[in-house]
């Protein structure tokens, strides 16, 4: 997350969210396992968390990503330049937030990730099922004990409740992802489809 302004957004959310909750920052700092000093400093707009910090926050509140990351769009024609969004990175992800979408009983967020090579992107788990669609490059995705490649073109979906992990291989892969939070979230799934030769 780089930008003051997105600094701002993150702590002005995360306050929002735990005063609707109703928890300490305590209380906070126990669920997320991040030191409550660290959580002061991003309420108060500072600090540049990574993915695993925001993905923490989002599981000890229950929320999704964007309800701590995103403004409510200005208007209802919404351009997003990806290459002036903040980025949001992991040991081998960037993330740039796009757009939340919310649908009756479904909300959305659309990213444009990139993966760089030479680095596993390892995650816990976290609420929802995970979209991918690989624009360039040759991703390898593990969950559930399973691995799978997927290259240009190729879409692969998966409940991301679960250990996960993300690994370009032989160069960085930029991709879409879809992270989809349903109203219901127990039917386990795995589907991957791929182009026509």
């Amino acid at each position: 997350m780089g930008s003051q302004g997105a600094g701002r957004v993150l702590g002005v959310n995360l306050r929002a969210r735990r005063d609707e909750q109703g928890i300490s920052l305590s209380e906070l700092a126990r669920r997320s396992g991040i030191a409550k000093g660290t959580l002061s400093q991003l309420e108060s707009g500072a600090g540049n968390p990574t993915i695993e910090t925001v993905f923490s926050l989002s599981n000890a509140l229950g929320v999704p990503v964007s309800s701590l990351l995103n403004e409510p769009p200005a208007s209802d024609l919404v351009v997003v330049r990806s290459a002036e969004l903040d980025v949001l990175s992991g040991d081998a992800v960037d993330l740039r937030m796009l757009r939340r979408l919310e649908h009756p009983g479904s909300l959305f967020e659309i990213y444009d990730q990139r993966i760089r090579p030479g680095v596993v992107q390892h995650s816990a788990g976290h609420p929802g099922t995970e979209h991918h669609v690989v624009l360039s490059g040759q991703l390898r995705l593990a969950t559930r004990g399973r691995v799978h490649e997927i290259g240009p073109g190729d879409y692969l979906a998966f409940r991301a409740d679960g250990p996960h992990e993300y690994e370009a291989l032989g160069g960085p892969v930029a991709s879409v992802l879809l992270l989809e939070y349903p109203s219901d979230l127990t039917t386990p799934a795995l589907t991957t489809i791929h182009p026509p030769s």
